[in-house]
């Protein structure tokens, strides 16, 4: 009977194996996964299959306890992220997001949505120094902004047509992003 021999490819794999059922280095590795995927920017709907904005009727609130009316949104250029502290592409996405947001923040309304306790989202928050809100849904958000998956984000136009609808992580400091933000501003 032959002892089999362990490769130094067999032992790589292994050890990789056992990284990611280690839940304390499993999503330091996912992060960095993704973030290797998020280097693919998001690609903007063509205007024949856009769907308009069902409702504006959605009222949100920030980690401090400050409402904020979706209503106020209407009429402006708008992105909306569906995330969570424990996703590991959304945590991925996060920094480009932020990136986006420090040159775009007086122009684009952007509402970064967790259904996590307020504690936890400002705690995040904090732990990353980024410089946007974060906020949890009071009420039910429209219709066109129910998902099962995150990462969730959209681009929503002047006009209330959903401009980008992308699942996952994605690189919304590309240059497209803010070409197509550009356009939508001028519109």
């Amino acid at each position: 009977m032959k002892k089999s021999k362990f490769s130094p490819s067999n032992i790589i794999f292994v050890i990789v194996i056992a990284l990611l059922i280690i839940p304390q280095t499993r999503k330091p590795i996912q992060v960095f996964i993704h973030k290797g995927m998020a280097l693919i920017s998001p690609s903007e709907i063509k205007e024949d299959k856009r769907e308009q904005v069902a409702s504006y009727n959605w009222n949100l609130v920030d980690p401090e306890g400050n409402t904020y009316n979706f209503k106020e949104a209407q009429g402006k250029v708008v992105f909306i992220n569906f995330w969570a502290t424990w996703c590991p592409p959304c945590i991925a996405e996060m920094p480009n997001i932020d990136d986006l947001f420090a040159d775009y923040k007086d122009r684009v309304v952007f509402l970064l949505v967790s259904n996590e306790n307020l504690k936890t989202i400002k705690d995040f928050k904090d732990k990353n120094d980024y410089n946007f809100k974060f906020y949890q849904s009071l009420s039910n958000p429209p219709r066109n902004f129910n998902t099962t998956s995150i990462p969730q984000t959209y681009i929503i136009d002047k006009s209330g047509a959903i401009v980008m609808d992308k699942t996952g992580a994605a690189n919304w400091n590309s240059d497209s992003v803010r070409s197509l933000l550009e356009k939508l501003l001028k519109a």
